[in-house]
């Protein structure tokens, strides 16, 4: 054979080669249909430490050997948070114990967080007698530096306890007594010992350190140095402990997880320009939404470059609002009413079915199969708004539904 020929013969096959594997690999995805990847331009050394939390974050999965449990909900941060989105029915968490802002008087019976699962050997919870409780959809990770960024008293201005505007809408903070490790920053304002949460279904959480060291905790079962001792099932009385020395994870590691989703991206929108976009944003202010779900929010001086002065639209004002008796669970946390939840962000929405098996599930226990079902269970400060949806012709209403998809 000519060499010619052979060369021809060997450049078809490996062309052919390449264009059949093509064929096989999945179409890779757009930056603004993913929820996971770091914000702006970090520095050499933060990359590494965002590398650092993301490995922590996504890849480790706690055994007995590695100190999960004794009793605990998930082996790993990733198993409830796929992609860095909405968590699913089956990763949901039960919270139980407290019914005002007294506090938990379920402390010493295993509140505030009901660890279903236990390592071979011991047993699992079950929520006491008498306790309410309410379930709790893991919430997206996507953005919360920012969210973080902004300084109490941007918060702060956006409350109206007595409506004195007349809107129907008296949206407060929550009041949270921080953990002995809580470092106060520059921006927080303390009132009776007590910080605004921010961050969870009812904005118990101050700061992302808070955050994520409970979640090592209460999920898994880890200990830490902020929080050494493991979850005790008090039901069984001497029940043993899970045998791996504490605290169970290094603080180094805990600490990048910490920047990993302060430094997260935000969520892309997507056809921001299309004209049903456009008007459904329209409609969307038009009909009240935007009164508690704040578009715009400019973030103040951050120890991160990348997170400050950022102007950014997550739709939450961060703070707790009365929805009505259908939402009322009858379990809360920190200053909340059990009837009052915190405004979830709506940016990344239309991604949510992405990280929940192709469905959604939304509102706080993911018992709303639709967006739109979602609205239309809204209630207390948000009947207005619920009712002005309701009202809208089915054009409006759909381009509505288009602009929150497009977040």
């Amino acid at each position: 054979m000519k060499k010619t020929s052979l060369l021809y013969l060997v450049t078809s096959v490996f062309t052919f080669g390449i264009v059949a594997c093509n064929a096989l690999l999945p179409e890779a995805k757009l930056d603004h249909d993913l929820l996971d990847g770091p914000i702006g331009e970090l520095t050499p050394e933060q990359n590494v430490q965002f590398l650092r939390g993301d490995r922590a974050f996504n890849d480790e999965i706690f055994t007995t050997a590695t100190g999960l449990g004794p009793i605990f909900v998930a082996s790993s941060c990733g198993s409830c948070h796929a992609g860095d989105g909405k968590g699913h029915p089956f990763t949901t968490l039960t919270r139980f114990g407290q019914v005002d802002e007294t506090g938990n008087k379920f402390m010493d019976h295993g509140g505030p967080q009901l660890q279903n699962r236990a390592i071979p050997g011991l047993t699992a919870e079950t929520i006491p007698a008498g306790a309410t409780s309410s379930r709790f959809m893991p919430p997206a990770n996507t953005g919360l530096g920012l969210l973080g960024a902004l300084s109490d008293a941007q918060i702060l201005a956006k409350a109206d306890p007595d409506d004195r505007n007349g809107d129907g809408i008296s949206g407060v903070p929550n009041w949270i007594t921080p953990p002995h490790f809580f470092k106060p920053q520059g921006f927080h304002e303390a009132r009776d010992g007590k910080y605004i949460g921010r961050f969870g279904k009812k904005a118990a959480a101050i700061d992302l350190l808070h955050q994520t060291v409970n979640a090592y905790k209460q999920d898994m079962g880890i200990t830490s140095e902020f929080d050494p001792e493991d979850p005790i099932n008090y039901a069984v009385s001497g029940q043993a402990g899970d045998g791996v020395p504490d605290p169970e994870v290094a603080s180094s590691t805990v600490n990048a997880v910490v920047f990993y989703l302060r430094t997260l991206k935000v969520p892309v929108q997507r056809n921001a320009t299309d004209a049903d976009v456009v008007t459904g944003k329209q409609v969307f202010v038009k009909s009240g939404c935007s009164g508690c779900h704040t578009p715009e929010w400019t973030t103040a001086q951050s120890d991160i470059a990348v997170l400050s002065k950022q102007t950014f639209a997550p739709y939450t004002d961060l703070l707790l609002h009365d929805m009505g008796k259908g939402l009322d669970d009858g379990y809360t946390e920190g200053t909340a009413k059990t009837a009052e939840w915190r405004t979830p962000p709506l940016w990344g929405l239309g991604l949510s079915k992405n990280s929940q098996g192709g469905s959604v599930f939304l509102l706080h226990d993911g018992r709303a199969h639709s967006v739109d079902e979602a609205i239309r269970l809204h209630g207390g400060e948000a009947t207005k708004a619920k009712d002005a949806y309701t009202q809208l012709t089915s054009t409006d209403r759909e381009k509505l539904l288009v602009f929150l998809d497009s977040l």
